[in-house]
């Protein structure tokens, strides 16, 4: 046993397992996020234990005040807990403490929900240019000699470009995708589905798969396999799309999830409306999809400095400073 379940008592141990059942049952979390969630909250009642010296029990736990709440945020930080990962922690406890809260009468999870994690800026996605993403989907296959090893590599390349789709997701396709039509219905983060429209070059990279691959593509059994006929692993879609950016010289963020960031800034820049690119990449809350905006928004500052350098930034009269271009009326 973990020394930090040693320093939970009994009650409160067995709380959280069923906080953790809940989440699973209930709202459909996936083993990852259970799994984060249960560290993330044993983390800070090992500490609440260690803090005060001895168990943390119910009674520890609906005492602690705001003072407890730094202390476990900034012990953090001191070994190294990045400001994402402190506000996700800090979220898995405010959870638990609302569903605690249902079922304890007399505990009042005030005092935890009123803590503030650390501000942390978002990074922006970094998608790859519309020029590199079709050079990637022509040579993500140059080094495999197998015909229809190259066709499965594009195929999956090409939906997760084409479709927006999380490599994972396109690897969940079964074999009733070998023939998509217009559209593919996909089971995404916490099993929520959504429609995609497909496009008629993903669909012809998926013929084009289906008709070489060597392997019987059932129903029920996965579309893209390994050379030996098992599931496709997604590390090799990786080491595909990474032998392709050596080739193209293109960055080492040039990674399969960012074809799926480069589908969303595209569609964006083309105009494609936030509300719809949200529902087609699955995002539960319109915020997480307006972080594209922002990758908008970094390109057009950066044109603005190449095409208006600091060196010819001697001119009379007022600045055309990027505040007063976007300010301008149009």
């Amino acid at each position: 046993m973990r020394r930090d379940s040693l320093a939970i008592s009994p009650a409160l141990r067995q709380a959280l397992s069923d906080w953790l059942q809940s989440l699973a049952a209930l709202k459909d979390a996936a083993d990852h996020t259970i799994t984060a969630y249960r560290a993330d909250v044993a983390g800070f009642l090992a500490f609440l234990a260690g803090h005060h010296g001895g168990g943390a029990g119910i009674a520890q736990l609906r005492a602690v005040t705001q003072s407890d709440l730094r202390a476990w945020m900034a012990a953090e930080r001191a070994r190294g807990v990045g400001p994402r990962s402190l506000a996700r922690a800090l979220s898995a406890l405010k959870s638990f403490a609302r569903w605690l809260a249902e079922r304890e009468p007399d505990f009042d999870p005030d005092t935890i929900l009123a803590a503030r994690a650390p501000r942390h800026a978002r990074p922006l996605p970094r998608p790859v240019s519309e020029a590199d993403a079709r050079e990637m989907l022509e040579t993500v296959s140059d080094d495999h000699p197998e015909r229809w090893i190259q066709a499965r590599d594009a195929a999956v390349l090409t939906l997760l470009y084409g479709c927006g789709l999380r490599i994972s997701e396109a690897l969940s396709l079964t074999g009733r995708a070998r023939d998509p039509g217009p559209s593919l219905r996909i089971r995404g983060k916490g099993g929520k589905e959504r429609v995609v429209p497909v496009l008629p070059a993903a669909a012809q990279a998926i013929a084009e798969y289906a008709h070489l691959c060597p392997h019987p593509l059932t129903p029920d059994g996965p579309l893209f396999r390994g050379a030996r006929g098992g599931p496709l692993n997604p590390r090799l879609v990786a080491r595909a799309m990474e032998g392709a950016r050596l080739r193209l010289g293109l960055p080492a963020t040039a990674t399969p999830h960012a074809l799926r960031h480069s589908f969303a800034t595209h569609l964006l820049a083309a105009g494609g409306d936030l509300r719809a690119i949200q529902e087609l990449l699955g995002h539960a809350s319109l915020s997480t999809t307006q972080i594209y905006t922002g990758v908008d928004q970094a390109r057009l500052m950066q044109a603005y400095r190449a095409a208006h350098p600091r060196a010819k930034g001697a001119t009379t009269g007022a600045a055309a400073t990027p505040e007063r271009l976007r300010d301008a009326p149009n």
